[in-house]
């Protein structure tokens, strides 16, 4: 195994939309995808509505806890959107206008012939000493202070945000991914799969059943950081299926 050490991550995915239903999230698969292929793990996953306190208290848990915490949501105009507030309470620092922010706003909207009234300005609002995070989409920025990245829950804006931050950050060894086929449901194999996960302590394998012609059958991935664990598993997963292939063929 190398011996990179080994980035870890957070996300927290704010809006009282999310949990209502009435928004369904697209940013946390955006961003396991992208950490995954850096090299960073992505260990947990929080929704919270839009509740300073709840913000506050989640986001000091989690970047105690990871290397990055990423969040997503309430950094808009309308009086619902407190992650900026929230974030600087976490950290102790005022919110302030930044002084870019208000210049890069100010110019987009006097270019598209719009007020740069007070609810738009709430979007130049950020922790003092915060670092801006480009937004290509829509000008209004993200940002960052100490290891918490903020970035807009829209989609295309979150992605775009993301793919200027996630090549400066500090990855380890991307993770290696190998998938096999069985032709079992969960059930006929989950026993021995579990077995030969204890005896390869450096992958991670997970099933993925499938539901096809009327019959289960089961989609097994092994993750590792290096091949040679992971081929090593593979060998032994192609061995329980055959051996099950067998035992049914005589039963």
């Amino acid at each position: 195994m190398s011996s990179s050490p080994i980035a870890t991550a957070a996300m927290l995915a704010i809006g009282d939309e999310l949990l209502s239903g009435r928004t369904k999230d697209k940013n946390i698969g955006q961003l396991a995808d992208v950490l995954f292929l850096a090299g960073i793990d992505l260990k947990e996953v929080r929704i919270v509505g839009d509740d300073e306190d709840a913000i506050v208290e989640a986001l000091n848990a989690l970047r105690a806890r990871y290397t990055y915490v990423f969040t997503s949501g309430g950094i808009g105009p309308t009086h619902d959107d407190i992650t900026a507030d929230a974030i600087s309470k976490a950290f102790g620092v005022p919110c302030l206008h930044d002084a870019l922010a208000m210049q890069l706003l100010g110019a987009m909207y006097e270019k598209r012939g719009v007020e740069f009234n007070e609810a738009r300005q709430r979007m130049a609002r950020m922790p003092e000493g915060a670092v801006h995070i480009e937004n290509v989409v829509s000008t209004a920025p993200g940002f960052n202070i100490g290891n918490v990245y903020v970035m807009a829950g829209v989609p295309q804006v979150f992605t775009a945000m993301l793919s200027t931050i996630v090549p400066k950050l500090q990855g380890g060894q991307p993770m290696l991914s190998r998938s096999v086929p069985s032709p079992f449901g969960e059930g006929d194999i989950g026993s021995a799969l579990a077995e030969i996960q204890k005896n390869h302590l450096e992958t991670s394998i997970g099933s993925y059943p499938r539901f096809s012609e009327n019959r289960f059958s089961t989609e097994i991935v092994i993750r590792s950081r290096t091949d040679a664990p992971a081929e090593a598993a593979e060998r032994d997963i192609l061995a329980m299926i055959a051996e099950i292939a067998a035992a049914k063929a005589v039963s």
